[in-house]
C-alpha cells in the first residue's frame, strides 16, 4: 500500500502538473497533492500508528469514523427503545418535559411486555384523586435543630468544575423556582450555586474541598464558615459513588481551570484525584464521630452520608455503630453501581459495587430489622428519570430521591459522551467558553423547573393509578414482573422482603 501510494501519487501529480501547464486548470489539486505526498512521507517514516504507516492518507478515515462513532449509532442505528445508558424514548421523555411540551407517546408502547424483563404498576380499578400538591418529605432526626422540608425529586451531585458554571447557575434559578434542592458534588460550595438562591445540600468529600486546610485535611473553621449559610440546607458526606466506588474523584487536568483550583485549593491545569478514603475518619466509629461533630459545627441542619453499597458487612457495622452511639445521621443516600460521572476506569464503572435495586433492599431491610428505620430517611440516586422510576424507588424503600442525568438532560444534554474530554457540544459538561455559551441560563432554567415540575405530577398521577393516596403507601407489592406477573419480591430477598417501606 505505501508503494503504490507513492507510484500512483507521484503519477496523478505528473498528470495534474502536465494539464495545469498545458490549460492553467487544476491549480489546487497542484497544490493540495504536494501536500499530501508529504503528509504520506510522514506517516511512512513515524513509528506510533500501525495503521497510518500502511496507509499513510487513507488511514485517517478510520481516526475520523472512530471519532464520529457514538454520533453515527445514535442518529442512523440505534432504535428508539435503544441507546445507552439512557434510550433515545426516554431522553425524549425529559426533552418534552423539560420544555413543558406534550410529552405523550402515539399508538401504544414499543416495549416487549411479555418478555421477562418487564416491569409494571399493578394499576388500581378504583384510581384515586391526582394530587395537586407536589409531595415534600421532611428530613431531620432527633438530634437535628434545623429539619428540611424536602422535595421529593431533587438535583443529585454535580460539582461546579465536572459542570459548567452557566449549568451550575441554570439549575440552581430551576432549583429556587421549583423549591428542591441542589447537591454541589464534591467540588464544593461556589459563588454559582449560591447566587440563584435555591437551596443547596452541600457534600463532603475525601478532598474536603471548601473546608480543607493547606495539608488538604479536613478544617472544622472553614466547614463552619460555609455551612451555615441559609440556602445550605443539609450536609452530605461522600463516601463513595456508583460509578466508581472506592475510587475517588476524578477532575480532568483540562477542565481543572484556574478559577477551579482555587475554589478547590489545589494547582491549576492538573488532573485532580480526590482520595478514595477518609482522612478525618477510617472506621465506623469514626464516621458516627464525624456526623456528629459537622451537626455540631453547622448548629444542627440535618447530616448524612453518600455510598454505593459494596462489602454489606461494612454497611451493618455502621448501623451497629449508631446503636453504639445512639447517634443517626439525618439522611442515607444509596447510589447504584450503574450510577454515572464524567471520567472513571471503565474497571469501576463496569465490574465494581452493587446495582441501585438490591442496594436499595438490602440498605432498607438492613435498618428495619435493626428497628432504626424510622430515625433517618434514605435518599435513591440510580438513574431516576421518570415518575416511575421515582414511584419504584419509593417502593424499594427510598423516601425521596435525586437525579444527576435527568436535569443533565433538561440544560440540554444530548448523551454525547464527551463528560470527561472536556468537549460537550451542550456546554453542560464543559469549562470551555466558547462551547459554555450555548447554554443560555435563562432559557434552560426553566426547563430545570418544568422537568422537576412535570415528572412528580406524573408520579402523583401513577400514584393514583395504583389506588394509593399518600407515597407513604407505597410498597413492593404494587409491581408485576413480567409474563410471569410475579412481585418483585420474589426477585430479591423473596423471605424477608414484605411492605419494605413500612417501619
Amino acid at each position: 500500500m505505501r508503494k503504490n501510494f507513492f507510484i500512483f501519487g507521484i503519477l496523478f501529480l505528473a498528470l495534474v502538473a502536465t494539464i495545469y501547464y498545458k490549460t492553467e486548470r487544476g491549480f489546487l489539486l497542484v497544490i493540495i497533492l504536494p501536500i499530501l505526498l508529504v503528509v504520506g512521507l510522514y506517516n511512512i517514516i513515524q513509528k506510533k500508528h500501525a495503521i497510518l504507516r500502511n496507509f499513510p492518507v487513507l488511514g485517517y478515515f478510520r481516526y475520523l469514523f472512530e471519532m464520529i462513532a457514538p454520533e453515527i449509532q445514535q442518529y442512523f442505528i440505534e432504535r428508539s427503545t435503544d441507546g445507552k445508558p439512557f434510550s433515545r424514548n426516554q431522553r425524549s421523555l425529559v426533552y418534552q418535559r423539560a420544555k413543558n411540551i406534550d410529552s405523550n407517546s402515539p399508538f401504544g408502547t414499543q416495549l416487549n411486555l411479555n418478555h421477562s424483563s418487564y416491569e409494571g404498576i399493578k394499576h388500581s380499578i378504583f384510581p384515586a384523586v391526582v394530587n395537586k400538591e407536589l409531595p415534600r418529605v421532611i428530613v431531620g432526626g432527633k438530634d437535628c435543630k434545623q429539619p428540611y422540608n424536602a422535595s421529593l425529586l431533587n438535583i443529585s451531585a454535580m460539582s461546579f468544575g465536572s459542570l459548567s458554571e452557566h449549568a451550575v447557575r441554570a439549575l440552581n434559578i430551576g432549583a429556587k423556582k421549583g423549591q428542591f434542592y441542589q447537591n454541589t458534588g464534591e467540588g464544593g460550595l461556589t459563588d454559582y450555586h449560591l447566587e440563584g438562591g435555591g437551596d443547596i445540600t452541600w457534600q463532603i468529600g475525601t478532598g474536603y474541598f471548601g473546608c480543607r486546610d493547606k495539608d488538604g485535611n479536613f478544617s472544622p473553621e472553614k466547614f463552619s464558615e460555609k455551612a451555615t449559610i441559609p440556602n445550605v440546607k443539609m450536609i452530605e458526606i461522600k463516601l463513595s459513588q456508583g460509578a466508581k466506588p472506592g475510587h475517588g474523584g476524578v477532575l480532568p487536568a483540562a477542565k481543572n481551570t484556574v478559577q477551579i483550583a482555587k475554589i478547590r485549593g489545589v494547582e491549576p491545569h492538573t488532573l485532580i484525584l480526590s482520595p478514595p478514603s477518609h482522612s478525618a475518619f477510617s472506621d465506623p466509629k469514626g464516621l458516627i464521630q464525624f456526623v456528629a461533630q459537622l451537626r455540631n459545627l453547622s448548629n444542627g441542619k440535618p447530616i448524612g452520608f453518600k455510598l454505593c453499597i459494596g462489602n454489606t458487612a461494612e454497611f451493618e457495622a455502621i448501623c451497629h455503630e449508631m446503636i453504639a452511639q445512639d447517634t443517626y445521621p439525618d439522611f442515607i443516600t444509596i447510589d447504584g453501581a450503574e450510577g454515572g460521572t464524567g471520567a472513571a476506569p471503565l474497571e469501576f464503572a463496569d465490574g465494581v459495587g452493587m446495582p441501585f435495586e438490591p442496594a436499595l433492599i438490602f440498605v432498607n431491610k438492613t435498618l428495619v430489622s435493626l428497628k432504626i428505620r424510622d430515625k433517618m430517611r434514605i435518599i435513591g440516586s440510580g438513574k431516576i428519570i421518570s415518575g416511575y422510576s421515582i414511584l419504584h424507588a419509593i417502593a424499594l424503600g427510598a423516601d425521596m430521591c435525586n437525579s444527576a442525568r435527568g436535569f443533565m438532560f433538561s440544560l440540554g444534554c444530548i448523551q454525547a459522551l464527551r463528560c470527561h474530554n472536556n468537549e460537550c457540544p451542550t456546554g453542560v459538561a464543559t469549562q470551555n467558553k466558547m462551547l459554555m455559551k450555548g447554554l443560555v441560563v435563562t432559557d434552560k432554567s426553566e426547563r430545570v423547573y418544568h422537568f422537576h415540575k412535570n415528572t412528580l405530577h406524573a408520579a402523583n398521577e401513577l400514584l393514583a393509578a395504583a389506588g394509593k393516596k399518600n407515597f407513604a403507601d407505597v410498597d413492593i407489592n404494587i409491581f408485576m414482573r413480567g409474563d410471569e406477573f410475579a412481585h418483585l419480591s420474589d426477585l430479591y430477598f423473596p423471605d424477608n422482603l414484605k411492605n419494605v417501606t413500612q417501619y
